[in-house]
């Protein structure tokens, strides 16, 4: 049987190298252990997102694939990394408040909400409703423990890999560095920066509004987000993005909070935060474009492509990333 070679172990190449493993396939896990978007990532998972109160692409599918794959590994490794919460969404505006309102009653939204859109009297914000489905994945300890199971086996190794130096049968799983080398067309990265703060504030739901979002940690602890930078793309945090995300802490939260860090990352976008993966020619394979909702995508999208890599079974032609590549030649 072939040996498979998996470059990058954020979160599309972590759960790749476990769906190798419970199929008993060889493989090598190599990680340049430098930074990376999975690890400062809020592991946030959220069925209606965005202005426009939509359901996130495929939600209920990918939900459920989600679900099974953190169960499954949280019981062999005897941890926990996936904290469900509810999503308590707040309108600010009359604008969003009628926009609640409005999706509330579309069938594909009305299935994840837990309380019906409930005006806020006496309140700074018009209008809430609450959603099932969410909550957050700890994408740190999911990496680190992931890389010392791994580590434990013999198939990781920490070291960087050239492009023009590789082996067949390579997944290149890189995220934002990838796709900032052109290697895969236009990408559509953008920096995100977080705060994580301590507060005394309410921790039974996960609050989204004024463009922004707090999660609780659990000890008084919470990540706050996200700023969208498309220019300078880097890992640094700015004072800028600290002020900014400062106010959204303010308005989800309270205006007493102390700030614990300050992150940044690159979130790997080719196609909004939808993934692709499939060949991309001489025995070598790409698994990216994770976006913001890797949490979400990335155990579904992992199974696809292992089946496609073992038992030559395609993936939905969806994500198949010579489908879209094809589509914006097209255009």
């Amino acid at each position: 049987m072939s040996t498979f070679t998996i470059v990058g172990q954020g979160l599309a190449g972590t759960c790749l190298a476990w769906e190798l493993w419970k199929r008993e396939v060889p493989f090598q896990l190599i990680d340049r252990e430098q930074g990376g978007s999975s690890r400062v990532a809020a592991g946030l998972i959220n069925p209606v997102t965005g202005k426009a109160y939509e359901l996130s692409h495929q939600f209920p599918v990918f939900h459920e694939s989600a679900m099974d794959f953190y169960k499954d590994l949280e019981n062999q490794l005897g941890q926990k990394f996936w904290h469900p919460m509810p999503i308590l969404r707040l309108a600010a505006t009359e604008k969003e408040w009628n926009k609640m309102q409005d999706k509330a009653s579309v069938f594909e939204i009305a299935h994840w909400i837990a309380q019906q859109p409930t005006p806020m009297v006496g309140s700074d914000w018009l209008g809430r409703m609450v959603l099932r489905g969410g909550g957050r994945l700890d994408t740190k300890s999911f990496i680190n423990t992931s890389r010392e199971f791994f580590r434990e086996q013999g198939c990781y190794e920490q070291r960087e890999v050239d492009i023009s130096d590789t082996t067949a049968n390579t997944i290149w799983c890189e995220g934002a560095v990838g796709l900032m080398a052109d290697r895969y067309g236009q990408h559509r990265c953008a920096k995100g920066e977080i705060l994580t703060v301590e507060a005394d504030w309410p921790n039974n739901a996960i609050r989204i509004g004024t463009s922004g979002w707090l999660i609780p940690l659990g000890e008084k602890r919470f990540k706050v987000g996200a700023t969208y930078e498309w220019d300078e793309l880097d890992e640094k945090p700015t004072d800028a993005g600290r002020k900014k995300i400062e106010g959204i802490a303010a308005r989800l939260g309270g205006p007493e909070f102390t700030i614990i860090d300050h992150e940044a990352g690159i979130r790997p976008i080719l196609r909004r935060s939808q993934p692709l993966i499939g060949p991309i020619g001489n025995d070598q394979w790409m698994f990216n474009a994770l976006g913001s909702k890797g949490s979400l995508y990335a155990p579904g999208t992992a199974k696809q492509l292992a089946d496609w890599l073992v038992d030559e079974q395609e993936a939905d032609p969806y994500y198949d990333y010579r489908n879209f590549l094809n589509d914006n030649d097209a255009s």
